[in-house]
């Protein structure tokens, strides 16, 4: 079997190329990151879990029209995805209060926001990722304004989704991030959610109880990040409700 040739290694993906042009296998690493990586541990199962659930929501976004680039899950750990352009932006889409924007205006975590606020972000590491406005991805051509209207439509979209999902298993969608891709089909381009959706990418609360269900667990050191994601899997049906986190094999000599 041919070695597969690496694209990228991110934080918590590998990238190889696909078997067929256009196409990228994204593998889902166990690591865990945070504060820009200056945190991390390696968390078994991690990457099942969110390879599992992000192919759970990108398939529903999918279903209902909302364009992804989920092709096809290859096994526990892997995923056949469409190759696009990534625009260098992390688009944020808060309904509470919490996280970075709740020190940044000094407002209590938790607080409910009165409509959805769509927050974006340059995506550069050595930067820290920055917050940015309309008019710094005007100005330095990271999106067209075209462009925008469709990323703001996506991203509401997004939200409207996974909020009702969320709330029907007993869960609040406080936040999320998505990254947005660009495909060409002949000369006409159009935009497509990238990436992963998974409770490394939203920030997900109990509705009874506030516990938290993502990787704040982490950050904060509030418990075990693979049970938190179990308890989330198991909830919206991706894993048997007996399930547990998941190990990694154990060599018996």
């Amino acid at each position: 079997m041919a070695r597969r040739k690496k694209i990228y290694e991110g934080k918590a993906k590998i990238l190889y190329e696909g078997p067929e042009p256009g196409t990228i296998v994204q593998y889902f690493k166990d690591d865990a990151t945070a504060f820009n990586a200056e945190k991390r541990d390696v968390i078994d199962g991690k990457g099942v879990l969110n390879n599992r659930l992000s192919e759970f929501f990108m398939v529903g976004l999918n279903s209902i029209g909302v364009p992804t680039h989920f092709l096809k899950r290859l096994n526990m750990r892997e995923q056949l995805v469409r190759q696009c352009e990534i625009i260098p932006l992390e688009v944020i889409v808060r309904n509470f209060a919490a996280g970075t924007m709740a020190k940044r205006l000094g407002i209590e975590e938790g607080t409910p926001l009165p409509r959805p606020i769509v927050e974006y972000c340059y995506k550069d590491d050595k930067l820290g990722d920055p917050l940015v406005t309309e008019e710094h991805i005007a100005a330095f051509g990271w999106a067209s304004q075209q462009d925008m209207d469709d990323i703001l439509s996506l991203a509401l979209r997004v939200n409207d989704f996974m909020s009702g999902l969320m709330y029907g298993v007993g869960i609040k969608l406080v936040d999320f991030k998505i990254e947005i891709g660009r495909v060409f089909d002949g000369d006409y381009q159009r935009l497509i959610v990238a990436d992963e959706i998974s409770p490394d990418s939203c920030r997900l609360w109990d509705i009874e109880t506030g516990r938290k269900l993502d990787k704040d667990v982490f950050r904060r050191d509030l418990g075990d990040l693979a049970d938190a994601y179990t308890e989330v899997a198991k909830r919206l049906g991706v894993m048997p409700q007996n399930a547990t986190p998941m190990e990694k094999p154990k060599l018996i000599n």
